[in-house]
């Protein structure tokens, strides 16, 4: 990867110290926000204020999540290489340019294939990215965005596609088709802990086993009698998840948790690593979220859940926010305490997961009196 200072240091003699990234400037800068804090033009440089700029960007890139910035990188890629194709510059930001971008995107007039509303607006939200990194603006309330917009949604929306949940006893068939190794012990706590704390794949892997063993942590785990007491850093802040202990061993998460942290003699560090290809010993290398996504495919497909669908379909159900929905869907408490441990910030949200939700417990039509 390309040093994302090195065109700093380039540019450092340049008299205009706020232009931002090259409208085709590579990736690698883009995707880390290489020239979004600079010093204004009229200030001096010195070696104090040089870094604090540095430590401003470093603060700056974690205020979006990397993969968050993966995608708006590619969002402004994509658009950058449309303009070209078509003898067009995306810079300055030109609404009427936009706006005939993402009725291309809608209604594409060569082999390209439609992409849907929510893909639409996410790249509108990449463009904004990637016009406020080189110090423009995009007003997406401008007529020429804002209308065709709107018509792509009245025409094109649909309601979302959810994902299937994974409910209690497909999790015992598909923990049942897990080895009894290193690496069983692995996706049997990951399974286990992401079903009973709603937690999203990225929370899963992000754990470390202590608070502040590592700098890409994303919470730390506390294990106590009565359960394990996760606290997280998710979209909304901090939160702690807590995890009872289960009926049975075979399906306690903290039972789980517990094995896979006293056989992988894991006392620091990320909490879910790879294991050596002997599959003898675990690593330091903490696992990717793509893991958890693929886990759940596969133990999906070989426990044989739905299997009145076709392979190929029934495995497009499920991913890593099965497990979220599952959980919802299963635990028979009251809302607001779902609500809690997924983190959402409304009970809306909520109820978007609840699969099996009882959509008749408060019935208007009889208390209108018909």
């Amino acid at each position: 990867m390309n040093d994302p200072t090195s065109h700093e240091k380039r540019s450092a003699d340049t008299s205009d110290r706020s232009i931002g990234p090259d409208a085709h400037e590579g990736d690698d800068n883009i995707r880390l926000g290489a020239r979004p804090i600079t010093l204004p033009s009229a200030v001096a440089g010195s070696g104090t204020l040089d870094r604090l700029v540095e430590t401003a960007r470093d603060y700056a890139r974690q205020a979006v999540s990397e993969n968050t910035l993966k995608a708006y990188a590619k969002d402004w890629a994509q658009f950058a290489r449309w303009c070209r194709m078509r003898g067009a510059d995306p810079l300055p930001a030109s609404p009427g340019l936009i706006g005939l971008y993402i009725a291309d995107l809608a209604a594409p007039s060569g082999r390209s294939a439609a992409l849907s509303v929510a893909s639409i607006e996410r790249r509108l939200s990449g463009l904004g990215w990637g016009y406020a990194q080189r110090g423009q603006r995009l007003d997406r309330k401008d007529r020429h965005i804002a209308s065709v917009l709107a018509g792509i949604r009245r025409k094109h929306a649909r309601p979302p596609v959810q994902k299937e949940a994974i409910l209690p006893d497909d999790i015992r068939d598909m923990l049942a088709t897990l080895p009894h190794d290193l690496r069983g012990l692995r996706d049997r706590a990951i399974l286990l802990v992401g079903f009973a704390g709603g937690l999203r794949r990225s929370e899963i892997v992000s754990l470390d086993h202590g608070r502040d063993d590592t700098p890409d942590s994303g919470g730390w785990v506390k294990i106590l009698d009565d359960g394990a007491v996760l606290t997280l850093r998710g979209k909304t802040g901090w939160r702690e998840v807590e995890i009872g202990r289960g009926s049975a061993d075979q399906t306690c998460p903290v039972q789980a948790l517990t094995q896979w942290l006293h056989y992988a003699r894991i006392d620091f560090g990320p909490i879910f690593v790879a294991v050596s290809r002997n599959g003898l010993k675990a690593t330091q290398d903490r696992l990717s979220d793509k893991h958890v996504a693929r886990l759940i495919k596969q133990t999906v497909r070989e426990a044989g859940i739905r299997p009145d669908l076709p392979e190929a379909e029934r495995i497009k159900l499920y991913s890593g926010h099965s497990l979220r929905a599952g959980l919802a869907s299963s635990a028979e408490v009251d809302e607001r305490y779902v609500q809690k441990q997924l983190g959402h910030a409304s009970a809306e949200m909520t109820r978007r997961y609840q699969r099996r939700r009882d959509r008749f417990r408060v019935n208007l039509t009889k208390a209108a009196g018909l």
